[in-house]
């Protein structure tokens, strides 16, 4: 039988293009400000929905490839993963088109070349098994862009 998580949120929101919210994840009692970004004629100066999206698919991502590199018992010393998310603006249409991971792992320096493959093998396979990739998969293009470094 499958178990259900479930990740309850809580978000309010004041005013329209210029207005501004708070939301609220209850598992971690995490608290964020929201509001439009300047791109989009708003106020900026908190996060949106287009950032945390990029979050989530880089955040989800890094944890996953984590996951794999430690099961697998991989040279993998550090990850930092950049990510760029990119939306389409037709008239007022917009479209969230593509999500560019890049991540760069280093590896120990006696790394031997086939770890070195399996590492780079892994970095594309972690989106695969990314909870929130699969989320946006078919909908947003995904790019994964490895750097590997001794």
């Amino acid at each position: 039988m499958a178990t259900i998580h479930e990740y309850p949120v809580l978000v309010s929101w004041s005013g329209g293009r210029d207005g501004a919210g708070k939301a609220t994840v209850h598992n971690s009692s995490t608290e964020f400000s929201l509001a439009v970004p300047p791109e989009f004629q708003g106020p900026g100066g908190a996060t949106n929905p287009e950032e945390l999206i990029t979050v989530a698919v880089a955040g989800c991502y890094s944890i996953t490839f984590g996951i794999i590199a430690a099961n697998r018992k991989l040279p993998v010393i550090d990850l930092n993963v950049s990510a760029t998310g990119e939306v389409e603006q037709q008239g007022m249409s917009f479209t969230y088109k593509k999500l560019t991971i890049r991540p760069v792992i280093k590896i120990s320096a006696d790394a031997t070349e086939a770890q070195e493959a399996q590492v780079l093998d892994n970095a594309y396979k972690a989106d695969a098994y990314c909870i929130v990739t699969n989320a946006v998969r078919g909908k947003v293009e995904i790019v994964i862009e490895p750097t590997i470094v001794r």
